[in-house]
């Protein structure tokens, strides 16, 4: 009886944390959505400026980073696919990977956001104040959106290394995943994320 009466605690605890991580979801996306109807209204505001601004971005550092992503989607999803079928090699493996794709994207990121500051723009910087409004307010969102999904990558890197290291002592197993569950969940809410940044910022011309 006891026994039974401890799966069915467990097995509620887990229903409980995937409802806790759909409801961060939710308003991380509340979070976001906020942010590109702010940029979608200056976009329309001041197209020209956009325009102009987003060529001083690489599309091909983006469309390498969104590459990136999507690929570690994949691999999340069959980390969690290996662990439900007790593969716990493939799991660790394909973990690996994702976090490898997310070291990727975070040092094209770096080269990108370095480029940016060596020329002066960057917020607080002496050139910023001297751009007219719609150059201004791009660069503005850009390093603020942008910067906002980084801090996103570097948590999720940390919950899946966390994943990564109670996959290998078994404290995740076929029985018992909800964390990587979860972790997986959290992964593919900053690719989301990325798939609409990476137009909007990257793609306006």
């Amino acid at each position: 009886m006891s026994e039974k009466h401890n799966h069915v605690e467990e097995h509620r605890d887990d229903e409980a944390s995937k409802l806790g991580m759909w409801l961060f979801i939710f308003t991380e996306l509340l979070l976001f959505g906020g942010l590109f109807i702010v940029y979608s209204i200056f976009r329309h505001e001041y197209y020209q400026a956009f325009r102009e601004s987003s060529l001083e971005l690489s599309v091909t550092i983006g469309a390498i980073n969104t590459i990136a992503l999507l690929f570690s989607s994949m691999t999340v999803a069959m980390a969690l696919t290996a662990m439900q079928k007790n593969d716990k090699k493939t799991a660790l493996i394909m973990i690996g990977i994702t976090l490898l794709m997310a070291l990727v994207f975070l040092v094209n990121k770096y080269f990108e956001w370095g480029h940016k500051i060596e020329h002066g723009l960057y917020p607080g910087s002496a050139l910023m104040p001297l751009l007219d409004r719609g150059h201004l307010l791009y660069f503005s969102l850009y390093f603020f959106m942008t910067g906002l999904h980084a801090f996103h990558i570097i948590v999720g890197m940390v919950l899946l290394f966390i994943c990564l290291f109670k996959v290998k002592n078994g404290s995740i197993h076929p029985e018992k995943y909800a964390l990587l569950e979860n972790g997986a969940l959290y992964w593919h809410l900053v690719d989301l994320i990325w798939i609409f940044l990476f137009p909007l910022m990257y793609l306006i011309s």
